[in-house]
Protein backbone atom coordinates (compact mmCIF):
# COMPACT_ATOMS: atom_id res chain seq x y z
CA UNK A 1 0.00 0.00 0.00
CA UNK A 2 1.37 3.40 -0.97
CA UNK A 3 0.94 6.14 1.61
CA UNK A 4 0.41 9.76 0.67
CA UNK A 5 3.15 12.22 1.58
CA UNK A 6 0.95 13.57 4.37
CA UNK A 7 0.36 10.08 5.75
CA UNK A 8 4.10 9.40 5.64
CA UNK A 9 4.80 12.68 7.43
CA UNK A 10 2.28 11.78 10.13
CA UNK A 11 3.93 8.37 10.51
CA UNK A 12 7.35 10.02 10.86
CA UNK A 13 5.96 12.35 13.54
CA UNK A 14 4.38 9.42 15.38
CA UNK A 15 7.65 7.51 15.36
CA UNK A 16 9.56 10.66 16.39
CA UNK A 17 7.22 11.04 19.34
CA UNK A 18 7.82 7.44 20.37
CA UNK A 19 11.59 7.96 20.24
CA UNK A 20 11.50 11.37 21.93
CA UNK A 21 12.79 13.20 18.85
CA UNK A 22 9.71 15.43 18.58
CA UNK A 23 11.03 17.55 21.48
CA UNK A 24 14.41 18.16 19.82
CA UNK A 25 14.44 21.69 18.34
CA UNK A 26 16.73 20.73 15.47
CA UNK A 27 14.60 17.76 14.50
CA UNK A 28 11.37 19.78 14.66
CA UNK A 29 12.64 22.73 12.61
CA UNK A 30 14.40 20.54 10.06
CA UNK A 31 11.35 18.30 9.70
CA UNK A 32 9.13 21.36 9.16
CA UNK A 33 11.48 22.53 6.39
CA UNK A 34 11.28 19.07 4.88
CA UNK A 35 7.48 19.20 4.85
CA UNK A 36 7.59 22.62 3.12
CA UNK A 37 9.99 21.23 0.53
CA UNK A 38 7.65 18.31 -0.15
CA UNK A 39 4.76 20.73 -0.59
CA UNK A 40 6.79 22.81 -3.04
CA UNK A 41 7.70 19.65 -4.96
CA UNK A 42 4.04 18.66 -5.22
CA UNK A 43 3.14 22.10 -6.59
CA UNK A 44 6.01 22.02 -9.07
CA UNK A 45 5.04 18.52 -10.23
CA UNK A 46 1.51 19.78 -10.84
CA UNK A 47 2.80 22.79 -12.78
CA UNK A 48 5.08 20.63 -14.92
CA UNK A 49 2.21 18.22 -15.53
CA UNK A 50 -0.09 21.03 -16.63
CA UNK A 51 2.40 23.13 -18.63
CA UNK A 52 4.72 20.41 -19.86
CA UNK A 53 8.48 20.13 -19.70
CA UNK A 54 8.91 22.46 -22.70
CA UNK A 55 7.19 25.84 -22.82
CA UNK A 56 6.93 28.51 -25.50
CA UNK A 57 8.08 32.03 -24.87
CA UNK A 58 6.76 34.72 -27.19
CA UNK A 59 8.70 37.89 -27.79
CA UNK A 60 7.41 41.38 -28.58
CA UNK A 61 7.63 40.94 -32.34
CA UNK A 62 5.67 37.70 -32.17
CA UNK A 63 8.66 35.38 -32.41
CA UNK A 64 8.26 32.21 -30.42
CA UNK A 65 11.03 30.10 -28.90
CA UNK A 66 10.87 26.85 -27.01
CA UNK A 67 12.44 26.60 -23.57
CA UNK A 68 12.65 24.10 -20.78
CA UNK A 69 9.94 24.92 -18.27
CA UNK A 70 11.58 26.90 -15.42
CA UNK A 71 9.62 24.71 -13.00
CA UNK A 72 11.87 21.79 -14.01
CA UNK A 73 14.97 23.62 -12.75
CA UNK A 74 13.17 24.63 -9.56
CA UNK A 75 11.97 21.05 -9.10
CA UNK A 76 15.50 19.68 -9.46
CA UNK A 77 16.90 22.22 -7.00
CA UNK A 78 14.15 21.55 -4.48
CA UNK A 79 14.67 17.80 -4.83
CA UNK A 80 18.37 18.21 -4.11
CA UNK A 81 17.55 20.37 -1.11
CA UNK A 82 14.96 17.89 0.20
CA UNK A 83 17.48 15.06 -0.13
CA UNK A 84 19.99 17.07 1.90
CA UNK A 85 17.32 17.80 4.49
CA UNK A 86 16.58 14.08 4.76
CA UNK A 87 20.27 13.42 5.37
CA UNK A 88 20.26 16.16 8.02
CA UNK A 89 17.26 14.61 9.76
CA UNK A 90 18.98 11.26 9.86
CA UNK A 91 22.20 12.83 11.16
CA UNK A 92 20.27 14.67 13.90
CA UNK A 93 18.73 11.42 15.06
CA UNK A 94 22.09 9.70 15.22
CA UNK A 95 24.09 12.59 16.72
CA UNK A 96 21.62 13.26 19.49
CA UNK A 97 21.30 9.61 20.35
CA UNK A 98 17.66 9.44 19.35
CA UNK A 99 18.31 5.99 18.07
CA UNK A 100 20.87 3.30 18.71
CA UNK A 101 19.62 1.16 15.86
CA UNK A 102 20.90 1.00 12.30
CA UNK A 103 18.76 2.59 9.57
CA UNK A 104 17.64 -0.88 8.54
CA UNK A 105 16.25 -1.57 12.04
CA UNK A 106 15.02 1.87 13.09
CA UNK A 107 11.37 2.50 12.11
CA UNK A 108 11.79 6.30 12.30
CA UNK A 109 14.81 6.33 9.99
CA UNK A 110 13.06 3.91 7.63
CA UNK A 111 10.02 6.22 7.50
CA UNK A 112 12.19 9.27 6.81
CA UNK A 113 13.89 7.38 3.99
CA UNK A 114 10.46 6.53 2.55
CA UNK A 115 10.31 2.86 3.48
CA UNK A 116 6.68 2.46 4.51
CA UNK A 117 6.54 -1.31 4.42
CA UNK A 118 5.18 -2.96 7.53
CA UNK A 119 7.74 -5.56 8.57
CA UNK A 120 5.11 -7.24 10.74
CA UNK A 121 2.81 -7.91 7.82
Amino acid sequence: MNKSLNEQAQEILRLAEESGAQSNFFFVTTFERYRVQLSILEQLEKEIGESGVVVTKEYVKGRRNLYTNPAVTDYNRTTDSANKTTATLMRILHEYGMTQETPEDDPLLKAIMGDTRDDNA
